[in-house]
């Protein structure tokens, strides 16, 4: 069953994307209650439905929950009238996290592509909270058009931490797009990734995904180090409704985080 929580802060981060910060409401909840960047929770609204949302915020900090959502439809629409105050159902965590132990002491490369994607959000604001336990972090964020990039000034914060580069491509610029124009693959030169030494987490459309890990894998990035988190329609989170089936997995129990291994058969097919 949801667990109640109350929104803290509601934060307009563009016309269409808006952030929820929650708490749950019981303190033996709130109390017990622990994830990892990659996990998403299930939130849920009476009356219009449930939909599953990536958790943005820091583990560290499991008392205030942070959601990034984009209004697309019945479900977000409504959450996006919600303001301070309001209730809510929360169920989770659910899925699978980001290597983030295993990568510590190696170069982070994140990739992602869209409008943004919080999954890696919260692994991007995680290494930088502890930028000593890991090498160099190298974000890389594609668009397919200029106006698609917000949070701009997010990325100009990033590039103020030690050893941390950002890089921003779209496939198509305006007159003062500042950065890259053409696909993100095409600035991994600038990157200048260590093939052994650096772990890949990437997140985005399939197509530039599948872009992705051709490149990388050419440039001599084991498959064992590319990780990438899926989306699929996850409507019960816990593998019994079917819907986010992916070949012989279930993206609410296998995933969303997989290893490229275990979802290159299963890339780019049509009705998988």
């Amino acid at each position: 069953m949801p667990m109640v929580a109350e929104v803290v802060e509601r934060i307009q981060e563009s016309d269409r994307i808006f952030t929820l910060r929650l708490r749950l409401r019981n303190p033996e909840q709130r109390r017990a209650y622990r994830f990892a960047p990659g996990q998403f929770n299930m939130l849920y609204l009476h009356g219009v439905g449930e939909i599953a949302i990536s958790i943005a915020s820091d583990p560290d900090e499991p008392e205030i929950l942070g959601h990034t959502i984009r209004a697309t439809g019945r479900v977000t629409d409504a959450m996006a009238r919600l303001d301070v105050g309001s209730q809510i159902g929360l169920r989770g965590p659910y899925g699978q996290s980001w290597p983030l132990k295993q990568a510590e002491g190696a170069d982070v490369l994140v990739i992602t592509g869209g409008i943004g994607c919080a999954p890696v959000v919260g692994v991007i604001n995680y290494v930088l909270m502890r930028r000593q336990r890991y090498g160099k972090l190298t974000v890389i964020q594609g668009v397919k058009h200029a106006q698609d990039l917000i949070w701009r000034e997010r990325y100009d914060y990033w590039r103020t931490f030690p050893n941390t580069q950002v890089l921003v491509a779209a496939d198509h610029g305006g007159p003062l797009w500042p950065f890259h124009v053409g696909p993100v693959t095409e600035v991994f030169d600038d990157a200048k990734i260590d093939p052994e030494g650096t772990i890949v987490m990437m997140c985005g459309p399939e197509g530039m995904m599948i872009a992705g890990t051709k490149d990388l894998l050419q440039r001599g990035v084991p498959e064992q180090r590319l990780y990438l988190s899926m989306e699929r329609n996850m409507q019960c989170a816990v593998g019994h409704c079917g819907h986010c089936q992916f070949g012989d997995q279930f993206l609410c129990r296998q995933g969303p985080i997989f290893k490229y291994p275990a979802v290159k058969r299963l890339l780019g097919i049509r009705g998988v």
